[in-house]
């Protein structure tokens, strides 16, 4: 419970400079962010919420290791399961 107050503060920090009102805050929930700053918000708001769950882009090394245990597995369809448990798996658009 802590960990989630904490990602939505830090959430809610990149927002409100975006407040539609002049105090800053969100209450109503107005936002207003130019189009050339919504990718860098968009990043801001995954950085806080990977910096808050953890997560870190693994190594080669580690990626080749849990590929050499896993290719004994029966099926390629297991071998994707096994993989999905042990990394979040993201596709990159760039």
């Amino acid at each position: 419970m802590r960990s989630d107050r904490s990602l939505t503060e830090r959430i809610l920090g990149v927002l409100r400079p975006y407040a539609s009102n002049w105090s800053g805050t969100l209450g109503r929930g107005d936002l207003v962010i130019p189009q050339r700053d919504i990718p860098r918000v968009v990043h801001e708001i995954l950085d806080a919420m990977h910096d808050e769950n953890g997560w870190e882009e693994v190594g080669e090394r580690e990626v080749v290791e849990a590929l050499l245990a896993i290719r004994r597995s029966p099926s390629v369809q297991d071998q994707a399961d096994r993989l999905r448990r042990q990394f979040a798996i993201l596709r990159r658009t760039s």
